[in-house]
Parts: C-alpha cells; sequence; structure tokens
C-alpha cells in the first residue's frame, strides 16, 4: 500500500534521512524506532506532505504524496499538539473533523461513544478547550480524532508519550484492533520498545536516517532491539 523508493531529504547540504526502498503491505501494523534525530518523524512528515522529498518519493495506494492529495481522504495521523485547534472542545474538534471527512454528527458521536473507557472520563463534558487539556488528554483527543471517517492508512508519532499505564494499555488494543480486524493500515514510532513491540507486526530501525533493521515481530524482537539500542553485537536467540 505505501512504497518509498529513492527517498532523501537534506537540509542546508546534511542528509537526514535516506531510504532507497520500503515497502509496507495494506493492514500491517509497522513500526519505527530510532534514537533522537534517526529520521522518524521526517519520514512521517513527508509520507503527510508536511515537507517535500530532496529526491525520490513515497506513494500510497498508487498515489505520489508530493503531487497530488487524493491520498488525504483515505489517510489520517496525530503527529502532536500543532494538529490540534485550542480554541475548540473535544466535541467541536471532532464534529469539525468529521465534517471534512464527510461524517455527520451522529456518525461522529457513535465513533466517540466507543472510546470513553479510553477518554476516562476526562475529554468529553469538561466545557474544557483543547488547549486547556493535560498533553496526555490532548494526545488521547488526537487519537481518536484520527480515527474518525475510517482511514485506510492512520500515522501515530510517539502516541504512548505523556500517557498513563491505564490509558497506555487501551490504546494498544486500539491500534492491534485497527490492523488486525480492520484491516488499516497503521504506523507508530515510538522510543518504548515493549510498546511498539507488543502493537506491531514488523519494526524498522532507523539509525541516522537509514534503515539498519528490518523485523519481523517474534518473542526475540524485544531482546534484539534492546541488544541494539545498548551496543550489545548480538543476541541469543532460542
Amino acid at each position: 500500500m505505501i512504497s518509498t523508493t529513492n527517498l532523501s531529504k537534506s537540509y542546508n547540504g546534511i542528509t537526514v534521512l535516506k531510504i532507497d526502498q520500503l515497502e509496507i503491505p495494506k493492514g500491517q501494523s509497522f513500526g519505527l524506532v530510532g534514537n533522537n534525530g534517526a529520521g522518524k518523524t521526517t519520514y512521517f512528515s513527508l509520507l503527510l506532505d508536511l515537507i517535500k522529498p530532496t529526491t525520490g518519493s513515497i506513494v500510497s495506494n498508487e498515489i505520489v504524496v508530493s503531487e497530488s492529495e487524493d491520498w488525504k481522504p483515505f489517510t489520517s495521523a496525530f503527529i502532536d499538539e500543532s494538529f490540534l485547534i485550542g480554541y475548540l472542545t473535544p466535541e467541536e474538534y471532532f464534529y469539525f473533523i468529521g465534517e471534512l471527512r464527510g461524517q455527520n454528527k451522529a456518525d461522529v458521536d457513535a465513533l466517540v461513544s466507543q472510546f470513553e473507557d479510553f477518554f476516562h472520563g476526562e475529554i468529553l463534558n469538561q466545557k474544557k478547550y483543547l488547549r486547556d487539556l493535560s498533553k496526555g488528554n490532548q494526545k488521547k483527543a488526537g487519537i481518536v480524532a484520527a480515527l474518525i471517517g475510517n482511514p485506510e492508512v492512520i500515522v501515530l508519532d510517539e502516541p504512548f508519550a505523556n500517557l498513563d499505564p491505564t490509558t497506555q494499555i487501551r490504546l494498544k488494543g486500539i491500534i492491534k484492533d485497527l490492523a488486525q480486524t480492520r484491516g488499516v493500515t497503521v504506523l507508530v514510532s515510538s522510543h518504548d520498545l515493549m510498546h511498539v513491540t507488543d502493537v506491531c507486526e514488523r519494526i524498522v530501525v532507523l539509525e541516522k536516517g537509514e534503515v539498519v533493521k528490518d523485523l519481523k515481530t517474534n518473542e526475540a524482537t524485544l531482546k534484539e532491539l534492546e541488544a541494539h539500542f545498548s551496543g550489545t553485537s548480538s543476541v541469543e536467540v532460542e
């Protein structure tokens, strides 16, 4: 579904991302991990046409994202709080996103009602603007807004950050359901190796903008990732 070819991004002659080839099939839960500056957010920004590639392209469902906007109706994302509209309440924001995606208020209400446990009574009917919510609650609102309109591709950058343990567990269930039950292609970046290993069937490691590992998740994946990031040269796999 998503094909990356000869992709690079440079600033002032310094290359921050260089991916020769990367294929992400439809319905895959795909994890992207790496240290700060590895290129994770750069890749997602290119996938969402927030920045333009220096070379190469990303093709989503046969559409070159940097050349057309036809990928937008089936793609959604939550990268950070800049995706929110701070002077709206969560309800107003959900309806606004719904309108953009061809959903009426009843459609939005039906979807949002499925996430009462995830919201934990802290989002809806609070008479608060999004800007006045905690970072964690802003993230909850942004993630659920990304689910409005039945997108086929969902991009989540560091979704587990700032969430309490109970919400992290619930979010993992949501991500697994999207990919395994609904066939949504879910792309997740995270610094939390355990969480990303739990929810992603495939994990790519970026280092200095390049792919250094491409792993199909199994019971040894977490140890392999920990060995990589701790500098251990090898890891025994039983």
